[in-house]
């Protein structure tokens, strides 16, 4: 029998071997992403052998996250389906893959049905390309850019723990002008955001400021998620300082994705502006999720 707790920062220790053996690149893959929208996602986490798993929602509508870890990957969604089946709920796996999707397929022929989920579909992007902003496509952006360091006088810093209550007095800023209250999906944000910046340093994470004459214009917080890919979780900046978005995006990730081939900026939760404004870095791929339902 699956046993399924709720999050503890304590779990980052066994947590981040299981998913380096996996090695997977997608954001549910990262201990980060599972701690701070726990809540709003209603996630237990659980260990089998060396498997990772993860249990969302409620029942009848629990949903697992494709096992993370080494071993019998059948054995474990086996009890998954167990588990579901005895809290009177549907089986789902999310965070499926075309890679995940040929394994679950092979090892439970036509047993499943595959759902693409655009909104979760994560943008992956060269870490070169995302650095330089080379070519005709990204001339805009270096507009942008160039705009900004011949306009201001700026400074980027390494974000430490000391500067997060002031980054926290950033978010209410960001929050009030853009309304988030108004927006469901912008409310939960700001709810993992705070969380993230409340254990900032316990969960290793990597992050950087822009400032404008002294006072922070934008900053982002990210991290490794795998052999290949750096994952940026957060990336805010105030959208009336011409510049600000591409000016952190390229000091950010010079500093942390050398020696990286990928940078993985995460989905769009279907909404439109944020899709615009991902696919206008021009994503080498989309690392495709599915949903994927048992029948």
């Amino acid at each position: 029998m699956l046993e399924f707790k709720k999050i503890e920062i304590e779990d980052k220790a066994w947590a981040d071997i299981l998913l380096r053996i996996s090695d997977f690149r997608g954001a549910e893959y990262c201990f980060t992403n599972l701690y701070i929208w726990d809540g709003i996602y209603q996630s237990k986490i659980g260990r089998y052998k060396d498997f990772l798993m993860l249990r969302t929602g409620s029942a009848p509508d629990f949903r697992y996250l494709y096992p993370a870890g080494s071993g019998d990957v059948k054995e474990v969604i086996e009890l998954m389906m167990e588990d579901a089946a005895n809290n009177g709920s549907s089986f789902t796996l999310i965070g499926v893959t075309e890679k995940t999707a040929q394994e679950l397929k092979s090892h439970f022929p036509d047993r499943f049905i595959f759902d693409p989920i655009r909104d979760s579909f994560d943008y992956i992007y060269e870490s070169e390309k995302l650095i330089s902003l080379s070519g005709k496509k990204l001339q805009p952006k270096r507009n942008h850019l160039n705009f900004f360091a011949a306009n201001n006088k700026w400074s980027y810093e390494e974000l430490n723990s000391d500067m997060i209550p002031e980054i926290k007095e950033f978010n209410h800023e960001w929050c009030a002008r853009v309304e988030c209250k108004k927006y469901e999906t912008l409310s939960w944000e700001s709810c993992a955001v705070e969380k993230c910046l409340d254990n900032y340093h316990h969960l290793n994470l990597r992050g950087g400021v822009l400032r404008v004459e002294g006072k922070i214009v934008a900053y982002t917080i990210g991290e490794v998620i795998n052999s290949d890919t750096v994952i940026v979780h957060i990336e805010k900046a105030f959208s009336e300082v011409r510049g600000a978005y591409p000016m952190i995006n390229r000091e950010f990730l010079s500093r942390v994705a050398p020696g990286y081939q990928y940078v993985n900026r995460e989905d769009d939760i279907g909404d439109e502006g944020l899709r615009k404004a991902k696919e206008s870095y021009y994503p080498i791929f989309m690392l495709e999720k599915f949903y994927a339902k048992l029948f």
